[in-house]
């Protein structure tokens, strides 16, 4: 199978006689050609109502094409102004898809997923002359989006730029966003399919539009997807999504709750964390799912030693300890991993298409800016180790130096359960903070996930809490030097952030799991601190 070709391979032979009956039962069921038709009765009663409004991604590589034109005409009217600089302003499916298209095309896109200020800042502090703003939300109402929003037009408004003719908006028909853009009089509105949701959208406006101002081949991704969506639907247990989808299935009913996905060499930059909110917030809720694990190679701790809790997936050849190969152009692949995580959700007996924990995280963040007393104080913490402060739910042990406080918390982590490193930091100036996840997988030997936050709040934080309740929580969050109004709100953005990262951990909290919070003072040195703690721990 050639590098273009598109297919999955089971490498393991005990996954693999496993796998076999499910993929006959998925292709018996004739569950492939119904999800390609958009029967939306494949889930079962309970989740056929919201199914019958999700399962118009299956035909995005025919009903997108006229979104190329559209998108072509506004590039070149940017260009011909001087407008090349493309911003994005989005979360979870908003802005995962349109990175990975243009991180694997080689052209720039500032991604603004997050509320720190310095990161914030570091986009505004781009040529606002040069500059265009994608925002997109579903409704408009994502606080984060709306944030970015008003900075980006008070910046523009401040520079002598008529802010109305940079913000570009994707949205949903009908939605409030839609009409605010309207009255606004931005420059020009994508009109999104409404039965589509987030983490299906790729194909959709909300993946093209920005990655095609960016300059990426966005028709060239629909074609690739059209060039496997007959063989996706076909009902024969040699399709590959049948075998991806009979591949999780098998692993998880004997216990291999996590999927740990590493590139191996396919060319797709960041594939990972785009696949990780597809299942993540697919599979895990009624206490069962797949924790997808991003990993940085094949190599990396949890994929090279994944253990029988975990299930070793390669995008791109099989290599080191893979169980399974998927290979494929990129809009091959976004379709081929929506079709095989709708189908495993049949096999393992949930709706794929609804995140009912994933709001409760955001009623406590808002609860908390509504109370700004009680933000601005917060709790004493428990410990203060140099530049790092600990803050720990109950039943966490918060005695000693911070390296015996991480001791204990490792150590208590459930059998089978995993570690989630969450970092309420800047994802470019801390990019260095991502290197806990190996470090602790390596030192611990516990499956260990990463995630930027409130990035994977839009991502994994629905299965935190609606999925298998084994995972313990280190939190990290850091002291902001210069801080961002938001304009017209009562709060700043590090309020936003701290009220995101607190409310998060209130709620996991409140399911009864652990929550470790290290705050950093400063976060160059508690970070070095951190590692440095991290390392004594788990001698």
């Amino acid at each position: 199978m050639s590098g273009d070709e598109t297919g999955v391979v089971i490498v393991d032979a005990e996954l693999a006689e496993k796998a076999a009956p499910l993929a006959q039962r998925l292709a018996a069921d004739g569950a492939a050609a119904k999800l390609a038709a958009k029967d939306s009765a494949l889930w079962g009663p309970d989740a056929e109502s919201e199914a019958s409004i999700r399962l118009s991604w299956t035909t995005l590589h025919k009903s997108s094409r006229p979104l190329i034109g559209e998108i072509e005409t506004l590039r070149a009217e940017l260009h011909s102004e001087g407008v090349d600089r493309v911003v994005l302003a989005g979360m979870g499916g908003s802005s995962l898809a349109p990175e990975v298209i243009t991180a694997t095309a080689g052209v720039p896109l500032t991604v603004l997923d997050t509320t720190d200020p310095g990161q914030v800042a570091d986009a505004l502090a781009g040529d606002l002359e040069r500059t265009v703003i994608v925002v997109s939300s579903k409704s408009g109402g994502t606080v984060e989006t709306d944030s970015h929003r008003r900075i980006f037009a008070k910046a523009f408004a401040d520079a002598g730029i008529d802010a109305a003719r940079r913000i570009v908006v994707v949205t949903d028909p009908g939605s409030p966003f839609s009409e605010l853009a309207e009255k606004e009089g931005y420059r020009k509105t994508f009109l999104a399919d409404p039965h589509v949701g987030g983490r299906y959208s790729a194909l959709t406006a909300f993946g093209l539009v920005p990655a095609g101002l960016a300059g990426a081949d966005v028709a060239r991704l629909l074609d690739q997807a059209a060039s496997v969506a007959e063989t996706l639907a076909e009902d024969t247990a040699e399709n590959p999504a049948v075998q991806l989808a009979a591949a999780w299935g098998a692993a998880h009913e004997a216990g291999a709750e996590k999927v740990v996905l590493a590139d191996t060499g396919s060319g797709i930059k960041g594939f990972p964390d785009w696949a990780e909110q597809l299942i993540a917030e697919s599979t895990g809720k009624l206490g069962t799912g797949l924790l997808p694990v991003a990993v940085d190679g094949p190599d990396a701790p949890g994929f090279a030693d994944h253990g029988k809790d975990a299930t070793a997936v390669a995008i791109g050849a099989a290599e080191g300890a893979a169980q399974i190969s998927v290979t494929g152009p990129l809009g091959a692949q976004f379709l081929l991993w929506e079709f095989a995580t709708a189908l495993v959700g049949r096999l393992i007996g949930i709706n794929p298409f609804d995140q009912p924990d994933v709001e409760a995280a955001k009623k406590a963040a808002r609860a908390l800016l509504d109370d700004p007393e009680k933000l601005k104080g917060g709790e004493a913490p428990a410990t203060v180790d140099g530049a790092v402060e600990v803050f720990g739910s109950e039943g966490v042990s918060t005695d000693g130096k911070l390296a015996d406080v991480l001791r204990a918390f490792f150590g208590s982590v459930a059998d089978g359960g995993y570690i989630a490193v969450q970092a309420y930091l800047d994802r470019l100036d801390d990019a260095s903070t991502s290197l806990l996840r190996g470090e602790i997988a390596k030192r611990t030997g516990v499956q260990t996930t990463f995630g930027w936050g409130p990035r994977f709040l839009h991502s994994t934080g629905q299965y935190h809490k609606g999925g298998h309740q084994n995972g313990s929580f280190l939190q990290i969050t850091g002291a902001v030097d210069e801080d961002l109004s938001v304009p017209d709100r009562p709060y700043t953005l590090g309020q936003l952030q701290h009220a995101q990262a607190l409310g998060d951990g209130q709620v996991l909290a409140e399911h009864g799991r652990p929550v470790l919070r290290l705050h950093l003072t400063d976060r160059a040195a508690g970070l070095a601190e951190l590692v440095r703690a991290v390392q004594e721990a788990a001698q």
